[in-house]
């Protein structure tokens, strides 16, 4: 019974969001609804496989695994140079025995992993078996979604690399490109994350459990890949494909990039890219904490406490929040959104406000309360959240686009800029999407 209304809640939850696309579709009469249903069905078949076939389940755990030991292997780099840091401290003051946990140290764990495994992608580029893995998955997208060959590539690049390292695999084919190809970029670059990022999400999320980082890999993983698809949907019904496709423009070519003369160079590079990467997290992490912090001081002492919404909001949330803040405020505006997703209907506020932050900020601010509510939570609320938060859908996302994209093509930057909104929006549903599917098969 329980997995019934699982499946039902899922049901509503994809529909609904379809429903969205479909309302703010430029061309509703020119929807692909084949292209729907072939990418909704990529969906829920790699769904099903990776979370409930136990062989290819097995398989997608040997991957996941291979981030997990590659966090040991950032460790001992970061250990090396920041030295070992201890899981409890005893504070200048504290009455003797009296210890306290520290956890997962940020700065010191987290941040290096980006900046090693931005040189280890960058030495599996260089070796060309990146190249081999995205022309494997654009293949299958291109036979089955009938999509163009840049539109595959683009999509298929967007699961390993990042938004502004994705355009670089089709850049002989960007002035060429429609809008609705264009739109599908921007939205695939929204609906996952880079290969950096999410092993730091595996770490922060698992902490020093090993069982933890395991679990986290694997759905993390499994929600980048199934969001590719998502994606495309997405894109194709927000800004439908009005022209024939072109044969010749299904080659599934990628350029060779300048990675490198050689692989220390290589290493050297994705080293740079990474340490680029880390101190921009850990300095936006910065202030939008002390944002976030200032705005509860207002919204708590400005709002709440002459108006009595401080006491009625602990009141009403038995504790989870602290008065009259930011993220109780998007808590309600995104509630309804993570109750279609399948939360349940004690969390929806804990992670509407998640899927709030995730938007209004970035997914990794997002994390980082994801990590502090997780004990507050059910399991199967924690695993919808972390589904429904891994992709770069975010105001920011849009500048980074039009600036990335926009310097390798400058005849499509007026087509960026007029596609920001719906690519953040498509990049949002197709996370959605990814969540709401999941949490209908737990």
């Amino acid at each position: 019974m329980d997995f019934t209304i699982s499946l039902l809640r899922g049901a509503l939850g994809v529909s609904s969001l379809l429903a969205i696309c479909y309302l703010l579709s430029a061309n509703r009469r020119a929807i692909d609804w084949r292209l729907v249903g072939v990418g909704l069905g990529m969906q829920v078949l790699l769904a099903v496989a990776i979370l409930k076939v136990p062989l290819v389940k097995k398989a997608f755990d040997l991957v996941a695994s291979f981030f997990v030991v590659v966090l040991d292997f950032t460790e001992a780099g970061a250990d090396f140079v920041l030295g070992s840091w201890p899981d409890f401290v005893q504070l200048p003051g504290a009455a003797e025995g009296e210890v306290f946990t520290v956890g997962y140290i940020f700065a010191f764990k987290v941040l290096p992993t980006i900046i090693f495994f931005s040189a280890l992608s960058s030495v599996l580029y260089y070796l060309g078996i990146l190249q081999v893995i995205i022309k494997g998955f654009a293949w299958v997208m291109t036979k089955t979604m009938r999509l163009t060959g840049a539109e595959s590539l683009a999509a298929a690049a967007n699961v390993f690399i990042g938004q502004t390292e994705a355009p670089l695999v089709i850049k002989p084919y960007l002035e060429q490109m429609s809008k609705s190809e264009i739109l599908c970029l921007m939205t695939g670059g929204m609906a996952t994350i880079a290969g950096g990022v999410f092993a730091a999400y595996v770490g922060f999320l698992g902490g020093s459990d090993p069982v933890a980082k395991q679990l986290f890999a694997t759905h993390l993983l499994t929600a980048s890949i199934i969001s590719a698809p998502a994606a495309i949907v997405a894109a194709k019904m927000l800004f439908p494909a009005t022209e024939q496709i072109d044969l010749a423009h299904q080659k599934l070519d990628i350029p060779r990039q300048e990675v490198g003369n050689n692989l220390l160079d290589a290493i050297s590079r994705g080293t740079t890219d990474g340490l680029k990467l880390a101190i921009n997290v850990g300095a936006m992490l910065l202030v939008f904490t002390a944002f976030i912090a200032m705005l509860n001081y207002l919204f708590i002492n400005w709002i709440g406490a002459p108006t009595g919404l401080n006491e009625y909001v602990v009141n009403q949330t038995n504790g989870r929040f602290e008065g009259f803040n930011i993220e109780y405020v998007l808590g309600m505006l995104f509630a309804p959104l993570a109750w279609l997703l399948g939360v349940a209907s004690e969390d929806v506020l804990l992670v509407g406000q998640l899927l709030g932050l995730k938007t209004t900020l970035n997914e990794f601010f997002a994390y980082a309360a994801l990590e502090g509510i997780k004990d507050q939570i059910s399991y199967k609320s924690l695993l919808i959240a972390t589904y429904a938060l891994c992709g770069f859908a975010n105001f920011a996302s849009i500048g980074i686009q039009i600036g990335g994209i926009g310097a390798i093509a400058p005849s499509q930057r007026k087509t960026l800029t007029e596609f920001g909104i719906k690519a953040l929006i498509g990049g949002t549903v197709a996370c959605f999407l990814t969540a709401a599917i999941a949490g209908a098969l737990f």
